[in-house]
């Protein structure tokens, strides 16, 4: 459904045009106490538009209208129009009593009242020329407290949203220490105890894979502070420098893992690397848990504007669940680590059978080589 908008011109004229021709119309129903009375009430409508260049004008070309008696239409508009823009009774007094004086100061010079005529006939003007100036400053006053409501309003949202985000930041921040406390406790005792077993024990193998434990815990605990926002600066966060690590903890885990690192490493972002880390970490544990025995290949390819990092599997005999068929948000949390580290992640079966993940980072451009102003050519000497 279309709506048609008016003009902002044409719904200013439409709106004037009723504020001009119907005091002009009630002139001319009145009877004119003087022969141009009613030439002045009629240029005095005519003048009424100047009124919202300035107020006081259209109350001002009325005066002449009112010493005629026949100026009140025109009058009550422009005392309208002058109460909606005064902020304050004592701007808008003196325009009253200029009202008044104009009004009553003929009638007193030519008729001869008695006082209690004159009492009434000034309570009267006073009523009629306050009246509309007084409406004008009740609507123009209410227009300012619907404003002042909206605006208190439009504030205590915001504290309450401000509120709810402090309390909803305080919570995490409770989580946070508590799993802090709880799981850095349980993996510091790991840690401990595996270094106990490797100091203890005789057998080469048993001391190999106590040590693996001793690693892997201490790392998970430096990966957890570091989500938390605890680390100190102290401890490593894993990186594009711990990927080798992390094949060859996967290697010693029993999973065919093949490295493979193409083109020239450049300097990234600590950001950029820890998500390649965790692609590759979390491509390598679906591969483990979803793709027993199969090969599994871990591809590190540097371009001149991206890396792109890819982790394939092959095809296994076992039937095990597959990563992309649901329950779990490893995929979706990567997806996001991706993305907010400026990349792209696809992840999907592959047509011989098996799985890929394949993630693309923007690299910064290398700056430009400079360039050696050219050197003028000496002339040959004949």
């Amino acid at each position: 459904m279309t709506v048609f908008r008016v003009p902002p011109p044409v719904r200013r004229v439409l709106v004037e045009l009723p504020a001009v021709v119907l005091p002009a119309i009630a002139v001319l129903l009145g009877v004119p106490p003087f022969e141009w009375s009613v030439a002045a009430a009629l240029v005095a409508c005519a003048l009424l538009p100047l009124r919202h260049l300035w107020p006081p004008l259209g109350l001002l070309g009325s005066f002449w209208a009112l010493a005629g008696g026949l100026g009140w239409p025109p009058a009550i508009v422009a005392l309208y129009t002058l109460g909606r823009r005064c902020r304050r009774v004592g701007m808008l007094a003196p325009w009253l009593v200029a009202t008044l004086a104009v009004s009553i100061t003929p009638v007193l010079l030519t008729q001869d009242l008695p006082i209690g005529r004159i009492v009434l006939m000034v309570a009267f003007v006073a009523l009629y020329a306050g009246a509309p100036a007084a409406l004008g400053l009740l609507v123009s006053t209410r227009a300012r407290l619907t404003e002042s409501l909206r605006q208190l309003e439009q504030a205590r949202e915001e504290a309450l949203a401000a509120s709810r985000d402090a309390a909803r930041a305080q919570e995490r921040a409770r989580i946070g220490r508590e799993i802090h406390d709880a799981v850095g406790h349980h993996a510091t005792l790991i840690a401990v105890g595996a270094a106990a077993i490797a100091a203890s024990t005789a057998e080469e193998e048993t001391r190999r894979g106590a040590e693996q434990l001793r690693v892997l815990a201490k790392r998970a605990l430096a990966e957890m502070r570091a989500a938390l926002g605890l680390l100190d600066g102290s401890e490593h966060v894993a990186g594009l420098t711990e990927i080798p690590a992390l094949v060859a903890g996967s290697r010693a885990a029993g999973v065919a893992v093949e490295f493979d690192e193409r083109g020239d490493p450049v300097e990234v972002a600590p950001g950029t690397g820890r998500a390649v880390y965790r692609v590759v970490q979390e491509s390598l544990t679906n591969a483990a848990r979803h793709a027993a025995g199969a090969r599994v290949s871990v591809l590190l390819h540097w371009r001149s504007t991206e890396l792109v990092v890819e982790v394939r599997n092959g095809p296994t005999a076992a039937t095990s669940r597959r990563p992309d068929t649901g329950g779990g948000a490893g995929l979706t949390g990567l997806a996001e680590r991706v993305s907010a580290a400026g990349g792209d992640l696809t992840a999907g079966a592959r047509p011989g059978g098996g799985f890929a993940v394949r993630a693309v980072f923007p690299l910064d451009p290398p700056p430009p080589a400079p360039v050696e102003p050219a050197r003028e050519q000496e002339p040959a000497l004949s």
